[in-house]
């Protein structure tokens, strides 16, 4: 029997993550001798729309644990605010050309990241063809081919994207928080793209809760690894953290995980690995995560015909 699978999904939200986080964290994962699946946002830097999220339950208390000055700077904060929003793709295209080359699974995260975080929700379904459409076709002019893999930005979703993610031929997708890999059901209907959730906490959603701290964080995720499971994990980091500040917990955590008996490897690693036809069905549903503000799409429970 193969050793637990630990997938590590990066997920890249700024010009400043895909710039300087990005080529960090691919010199520590070929030092580490792993793979990794990079989701890039494709469109324009608008971080500093997120300050419309003040009124958030959760959210100032997230930014005051989690230094979010210290973390993504002054300037990347005032983008879509006092500065414009620069294309992400267009200014790091090479970067991320470089990330594939390096060997790197690459896929698609959105196009406006703040946009969809906070607007995909309540949308209807020409909207979200219109973002997904222009993150589709932005990828395919920087990497000439089309996108195999889809995780949603702050893993929020609705129904259309759901569909949307089959219609565009997504292989698979980590859209959603959950336990497993799962066929969502929509509206009663199957949708054939499988879901990798993620499984573990972030750093972000750890640090300041219950005593932990940038010291102690990798401690704290180790003892929730300490017992492997059959299924695996599925972590998620994003090259503004780990591929910056947070770079030595990330260098400690892939060695503890190595040191547990874990395979570390990308999502298509994880997604080789399953039979989609004999994945289970699960429902989807808007929930909570301890130590992020607001709802995400998270895996609900297993759907009865």
């Amino acid at each position: 029997m193969s050793a637990p699978l630990l997938t590590l999904k990066v997920d890249v939200d700024t010009l400043r993550g895909t710039l300087e986080g990005v080529p960090r964290l691919v010199e520590l994962f070929r030092r580490h001798r792993t793979d990794a699946t990079f989701l890039f946002s494709l469109g324009p830097d608008h971080t500093g729309w997120a300050i419309r999220r003040v009124f958030r339950r959760g959210f100032l208390g997230k930014v005051k644990r989690t230094s979010v000055i210290e973390h993504y700077g002054w300037k990347t904060l005032l983008y879509g605010t006092l500065l414009p929003g620069p294309d992400i793709g267009r200014r790091a295209g090479d970067v991320m050309r470089r990330v594939r080359n390096a060997g790197f699974e690459t896929g698609i995260h959105c196009w406006d990241h703040v946009l969809w975080q906070d607007r995909v929700a309540g949308a209807d379904r020409e909207w979200t063809v219109r973002q997904m459409r222009k993150a589709v076709d932005r990828y395919a002019e920087i990497f000439g081919a089309a996108a195999t893999v889809h995780g949603a930005a702050g893993w929020q979703m609705n129904g259309h994207a759901l569909r949307l993610v089959e219609e565009f031929g997504f292989a698979w997708c980590s859209d959603s928080r959950g336990t497993h890999p799962f066929l969502p059901i929509v509206g009663g209907k199957t949708i054939h793209s499988p879901q990798l959730p993620t499984t573990l906490p972030t750093l972000d959603e750890l640090i300041g809760v219950d005593g932990t701290t940038p010291i102690n964080v990798a401690d704290r995720l180790l003892a929730i690894t300490q017992t492997p499971r059959a299924t695996g994990h599925v972590f998620t980091l994003h090259a503004e953290l780990e591929g910056l500040r947070f770079l030595p917990i990330l260098d400690r955590l892939l060695t503890g995980w190595r040191a547990q008996g874990y395979r570390l490897g990308a999502m298509r690693a994880l997604a080789g690995e399953i039979s989609p036809d004999a994945l289970p069905r699960h429902e989807i549903a808007d929930g909570t995560v301890p130590g992020r503000s607001g709802t995400l799409l998270v895996q609900g429970p297993a759907y009865v015909a």
